[in-house]
């Protein structure tokens, strides 16, 4: 019960790439429109393409691991 404890509150914490991606995108906001502007948006999907991914392994078993008993 306390591995399944422990998973749950990890997979409810927000990722850090998210959070960097929502910094990207504010400073992108504040920028007008152009280069620099759609670099940081890019930056911003690629990293919540990481947190989407992060998410993904976290939810998949580790097979690796032998279970316990």
């Amino acid at each position: 019960m306390g591995d399944a404890m422990a998973h749950m509150q990890i997979s409810t914490e927000t990722s850090i790439w998210l959070l960097q991606a929502k910094d990207f995108l504010v400073e992108a906001r504040r920028l007008k429109p152009g280069p620099a502007r759609n670099e940081l948006r890019q930056v911003a999907k690629v990293l919540r393409e990481l947190a989407e991914r992060e998410a993904q392994s976290q939810a998949a078993p580790d097979f690796d691991r032998p279970e316990r008993t």
